[in-house]
């Protein structure tokens, strides 16, 4: 009898036990950067959108991420490996990088792919972009109260819609605030070789520009500037340790919370291949970090052209548009759609300079 109690007692026990449900692994999360990791610049931003998810989600995912990574057939062998490795949500922020994405995706298809600037779907890749237009367009004008010389020099990397975006909307900018600004235009066709960016905004200021922008991944323009007293636009992110005197203004996009969100949706298992264009709104994009050169009352319009253009009131695009050989592009009280934007292959009237072949 004391046997059998005993045999019972023991089974209820272990019948009552708690039991300790393994940890789940955590969610690898792939970023690749098409350049160095420095303090500052395109690389810079997404790097900071990396370290927001690890943050944000602790012990739940690992990242890790490959830098200086060339577009085309190295970029494929990177992201790749890294699907090969065990990562279910791969970054990929570089134009250059959406064809080699959809065909590593093809063979993955239980990974989940971002691309970042990119703009074709496929049943496990999302693309996602931010409207830098509507920054460039406020860089503008700032650099049109500001010039002395009404000239601009513009430091362009690859003729991307993208880029021609910026251009533009950076040179409507300019002229809706001085009407006589022209914009120079030298490419590059790279995104980042800073000794080429360097001799380019030389050449540029040179030839009289003294406000200088740039769509390149590095801070040799902002450098530049700051050694020959100019100004400068900063991309990315904001570069008033490279260019203290120089930065007249910062344009930057935030990546953080599209990351974060994205991250969620996988662990949520609620990922979907959206498709993303968001811009001041929808706080991707952000002006300001003004330089000291910089009048309170430049800093004051400009902030108040930035709430206009998160509310709706004021669009970059909006006609009578003229490109600057002459046509028309747009006719007064219309304004560019998206596909249009999205399409755009040409320069607007006040532009120096060709798309590059």
């Amino acid at each position: 009898m004391y046997k059998n109690l005993a045999a019972l007692f023991m089974a209820a026990c272990c019948i009552s036990s708690p039991t300790h449900a393994q940890k789940p692994a955590p969610l690898k999360v792939g970023f690749v950067y098409v350049a160095p990791l420095t303090d500052a610049g395109w690389v810079h931003q997404h790097e900071l959108g990396r370290l927001a998810v690890q943050s944000a989600f602790g012990d739940r995912v690992q990242t890790s991420y490959v830098e200086n990574v060339p577009e085309g057939p190295d970029s494929e062998r990177v992201i790749r490996d890294l699907a090969a490795s065990g990562h279910k949500l791969i970054f990929t922020p570089s134009f250059g990088y959406m064809e080699p994405t959809l065909k590593v995706a093809k063979d993955f298809p239980d990974v989940k792919f971002e691309s970042i600037t990119g703009y074709k779907n496929a049943p496990n890749v999302a693309a996602a972009n931010a409207r830098y237009y509507e920054g460039r367009y406020l860089a503008g004008i700032a650099a049109g109260r500001m010039t002395k010389t009404h000239l601009a020099g513009y430091v362009a990397g690859m003729p991307i819609p993208e880029v021609l975006q910026g251009i533009n909307a950076f040179t409507l900018g300019m002229r809706s605030v001085d009407p006589k600004a022209q914009v120079k235009v030298l490419w590059l066709n790279t995104w980042f070789d800073p000794g080429k960016e360097r001799d380019a905004a030389m050449a540029l200021m040179d030839e009289g520009a003294d406000v200088l922008a740039f769509h390149t991944a590095s801070t040799a323009v902002m450098a530049a500037a700051q050694e020959r007293g100019k100004l400068a636009i900063a991309y990315h992110s904001d570069m008033r340790k490279v260019a203290p005197d120089a930065q007249l203004l910062a344009v930057t996009h935030q990546w953080g919370d599209y990351y974060k969100r994205r991250t969620q949706a996988v662990l949520d298992g609620t990922w979907k291949p959206t498709n993303t264009w968001g811009g001041v709104r929808e706080g991707m994009i952000r002006v300001g970090w003004f330089g000291p050169r910089v009048p309170k009352a430049v800093q004051d319009e400009v902030l108040a052209r930035q709430q206009d253009i998160a509310a709706g009131r004021l669009r970059p695009f909006a006609g009578p548009i003229v490109d600057n050989e002459g046509h028309a592009v747009i006719a007064r009280g219309q304004v560019l759609t998206d596909p249009q934007i999205l399409a755009m292959n040409y320069l607007v009237s006040g532009v120096q300079g060709k798309v590059a072949k």
